[in-house]
């Protein structure tokens, strides 16, 4: 993962993409939102203070959700 940088330089993420590459933002509180390099960071509607840094990360690899249950009336 890399270092932290300021959210004042955000305009620069442009330089830092790559293939497999989004980036992680974090607010005061410690919550984190991750996003490719988009012009307005899409903060989550929870959030009590706006992004003050990020840092480029690899992209999570997808992962399988658990099989839903039969239903009801097939078990």
């Amino acid at each position: 993962m890399g270092e932290w940088i300021d959210m004042d330089r955000w305009v620069e993420c442009a330089t830092m993409e790559r293939p497999g590459i989004i980036f992680e933002v974090v607010n005061a509180q410690g919550q984190s939102v991750f996003t490719p390099c988009v012009a307005e960071v899409p903060v989550p509607f929870d959030w009590e203070s706006g992004p003050i840094k990020f840092r480029p990360i690899e992209e999570p690899k997808p992962r399988h959700s658990d099989p839903l249950p039969p239903p009801i009336g097939k078990r």
